[in-house]
């Protein structure tokens, strides 16, 4: 099974019980999982770690944009006139939370290149672990389809706030994509944001004391940037 609908197969635990979430996709496609194990390995260099996390993005794109309205055209082929289908990809907004966003942006723009991008500037407090929103900047998204780029949903309190940004700015029709998810992160976005759709590679299983997600890959953006 490629895809797992985590309306019917997968189960958050919070607050003592687990509790069904109905906005959650984890793509677990062969592809994903290879390419995921490998960017999780301690021993992937920072090119290498690039070039994964833009593969895993443009696959879960794929999947994240199943819903988006196609319009029909008439062209030509060299044989005869036909009717085709395409999409718009300039009503697509990608929104990238700064840094580590960047590294899955090129994925997304890889597929449709005519889509517009925004930027939200987000850091995790170390002491208190709440967001600090330090730059935003977004284009014209009327009624977009949006695209919120998180690789790492830990705490998914950044990713709660960019998604609340998004959605002052006017934003309606928002999917959030992650490269891995913990269950406390997807808890809260669920909760807080029902109408929001995640789609994840994977579902990790738990938050450390330093809120990083176990097993995880370490800080996504200190992996792509050799900032560590």
């Amino acid at each position: 099974m490629s895809l797992l609908l985590a309306s019917r197969f997968t189960k958050i635990f919070t607050g003592g019980r687990f509790n069904k979430v109905d906005n959650l996709v984890v793509v677990d496609h062969p592809l994903i999982q290879h390419k995921l194990t490998i960017l999780r390995d301690i021993r992937t260099g920072p090119k290498e770690f690039r070039e994964l996390t833009r593969e895993i993005t443009l696959l879960l794109t794929y999947e994240a944009t199943r819903h988006i309205k196609t319009h029909s055209v008439e062209i030509d082929t060299p044989i005869c006139k036909t009717e085709g289908k395409m999409i718009e990809d300039k009503k697509v907004t990608v929104v990238p939370i700064l840094r580590a966003g960047l590294g899955m942006m090129e994925g997304v723009l890889s597929l449709m290149p005519n889509a517009s991008v925004g930027f939200i500037g987000i850091y995790r407090d170390p002491e208190t672990i709440q967001p600090v929103e330090y730059y935003a900047k977004l284009p014209k998204i009327d009624d977009n389809e949006i695209l919120v780029l998180d690789p790492m949903l830990a705490t998914g309190v950044s990713s709660a706030a960019a998604i609340e940004y998004v959605k002052k700015a006017g934003g309606k029709h928002i999917t959030l994509m992650c490269l891995i998810s913990s269950p406390e992160g997807i808890s809260l976005i669920s909760s807080k944001y029902p109408d929001v759709k995640i789609f994840t590679a994977s579902l990790d299983d738990h938050l450390n004391d330093h809120a990083y997600i176990v097993p995880g890959l370490g800080d996504a953006g200190d992996r792509l940037y050799r900032t560590k």
